[in-house]
């Protein structure tokens, strides 16, 4: 037997993948360590959060780009945010408000900082909780307001009511849309609009960590890569997608990892810091407007709600909800500008939230004195949902009699008006059988007018 050995075959490393090396900017001053975990005690399954919940909340770290003034501006708007969607709660209490609310307590710095990074004529396309965004863009809060207590007055008429509204006229704010995700690449579109007209501009929305793996998401994300469109895309990771965590979600460590698969950069700021959040979204924005494509910001942070305020958000364990109290971002950014920078005095602090508390106040009490309006629109949702009936003008012209200004109908007298618009209308059933007798019909103009002329 042989005692002779084969030489080992040696390795051709020219023919081995090469290895490829990505960075993801990550300028948080924090990075928690923990996780949640789904758990079962007998027939019960529920959430625990595990890991070092004990660290000191960081400082704000200091802008790059922001100074003073801008610095309190933003602080404004966050306050302003908070007390309109807290009087929206009250509002929503005593049944004024038409529909869900949906709040962004814990994510104002997310919608005020990233929306004041965009310039007059670039374009905004906020979700349902970037109140804060809508404020900066010019949109008052009164508006906002009337507009979830569906008023004729509200942006929308009286025709929709929540979020669902925008300005593409003068303020360049496209409405969201409820299916997540479907606009971005509506706002990837506006962007290719710009450019065929020979401008680069900066285009932003949002999404959420749920929204994130939609497939619209992807396509449109990946066509404002790949056509170079000044797409800012705002990811608020507020650790849940309704009752979901994240854990259940995706395998990724950082959502912003997912930028590394479009070819586009990918950034990780701390969403309850204000200034990480601006600089981001500026330095994202002169990108785009260099013409070098879109930036994906992952904005980490927590929903301190549940998903709207039909939901208690039980699911959610206390340790977490305590965890990101302490981290509140208005908090932080009161203390960064009163304590650490020394820009606002206490007492100008406190005369600042009293201002905006005030003005909240103020235009609470103002949407319910307007009967006016809530005496007309609740004729119109009589009307619109019964069917979508036809009736009569004439009831709905002694409606608006009654209250041409001030609260001066009697809710007897209101009752009798839709009895009376009620026994007027007909069904479909009736209203083809009279089509085919030949009949004759003209629609009203508009749904303030949601009647028929018989």
């Amino acid at each position: 037997m042989s005692s002779h050995k084969k030489p080992a075959a040696k390795l051709n490393t020219a023919k081995l993948p090469q290895t490829r090396t990505f960075t993801i900017a990550d300028h948080r001053l924090e990075k928690p360590n923990f996780h949640v975990i789904q758990t079962r005690v007998g027939d019960e399954v529920r959430y625990e959060v595990k890991g070092d919940l004990s660290k000191p909340v960081p400082p704000i770290r200091d802008s790059k780009y922001l100074n003073q003034q801008q610095c309190l501006q933003i602080y404004r708007w966050m306050l302003l945010n908070r007390k309109m969607e807290q009087a929206l709660e009250n509002l929503y209490k005593q049944g004024k408000v038409v529909g869900g609310v949906y709040f962004g307590l814990g994510q104002e710095a997310c919608s005020c900082a990233s929306a004041f990074a965009l310039r007059s004529d670039e374009w905004l396309g906020p979700m349902i909780r970037n109140q804060g965004s809508l404020l900066v863009r010019g949109f008052p809060a009164r508006d906002i307001m009337m507009q979830y207590m569906a008023k004729a007055g509200s942006p929308t008429k009286g025709r929709d009511a929540s979020s669902h509204f925008g300005d593409v006229k003068s303020r360049n704010v496209v409405a969201p849309i409820s299916t997540l995700g479907d606009l971005i690449p509506v706002l990837a579109g506006v962007a290719l609009g710009a450019r065929l007209q020979g401008k680069n501009i900066a285009v932003m929305t949002y999404i959420g960590d749920g929204g994130q793996s939609t497939g619209v998401t992807y396509e449109g994300l990946n066509f404002a890569a790949v056509q170079k469109l000044g797409l800012v895309l705002i990811v608020e990771n507020n650790l849940w997608a309704y009752s979901t965590p994240t854990e259940m979600q995706f395998r990724n460590q950082d959502l912003a990892e997912r930028a590394i698969a479009y070819g586009i950069p990918g950034v990780i700021v701390d969403g309850t810091d204000a200034c990480q959040i601006y600089d981001a979204a500026h330095e994202a924005c002169e990108r785009a407007r260099r013409g070098e494509g879109p930036t994906l910001i992952e904005a980490k942070c927590m929903r301190m709600k549940g998903h709207a305020i039909h939901d208690a958000a039980e699911y959610v364990p206390k340790p977490l909800f305590e965890y990101w109290q302490k981290r509140d971002c208005i908090a932080r950014f009161e203390n960064y500008l009163v304590k650490a920078k020394k820009w606002l005095s206490a007492q100008d602090n406190a005369k600042l939230i009293a201002d905006v508390e005030t003005q909240s106040s103020q235009i609470g009490q103002r949407k319910q004195a307007r009967s006016h309006s809530a005496l007309e629109m609740m004729i119109s949702h009589e009307l619109f949902w019964v069917g979508h009936g036809f009736s009569r003008a004439a009831p709905l012209q002694k409606a608006r009699a009654l209250a041409p200004e001030g609260p001066t109908e009697s809710s007897q007298e209101l009752m009798r008006l839709v009895l009376e618009l009620r026994s007027r209308l007909i069904s479909y059933t009736e209203l083809n059988r009279r089509r085919r007798e030949g009949h004759e019909f003209t629609r009203a103009a508009s749904i303030s007018e949601p009647v028929i002329a018989l």
